[in-house]
């Protein structure tokens, strides 16, 4: 049996406006590597984007107890590190994604949630 797991790739900054000439390429090559080597181990990529930089993004606080829903746009905190893009994986146990996911390339660190397989979801 296989279980789906997200990898958050986690970069210091990130705005592909500053990017200097030559790094998408090179990056692009290292997340072909890094599905290449998903693929070798017998694992699947279900999905994965880049995000756009946190300036475009928008923090929704909920309606509550009568009160209207607030969006704030963003960039949302004062942070020294940017979520950049995400992965989802499908692997046969959490130590393969752990080892799949050490292989992801980025700037900083990773974070590897387990998906929780609600039924009806």
């Amino acid at each position: 049996m296989s279980d789906k797991y997200l990898i958050l790739i986690v970069e210091p900054t990130w705005d592909p406006a500053s990017v200097p000439e030559g790094a998408l390429e090179e990056a692009s090559q290292a997340h072909g590597a890094f599905a290449a080597a998903v693929a070798a181990a017998g694992a699947k990529i279900l999905g994965g984007e880049a995000l756009q930089p946190a300036s475009a993004s928008v923090r929704i606080t909920p309606a509550r107890d009568g009160k209207p829903a607030v969006f704030t746009n963003g960039p949302l905190a004062e942070t020294t590190e940017v979520l950049s893009g995400y992965y989802l994986i499908e692997a046969d146990s959490l130590e393969q994604a752990k080892q799949l996911a050490a292989l992801c390339p980025t700037g900083d660190r990773l974070e590897l949630h387990p998906i929780w397989d609600l039924p009806g979801m």
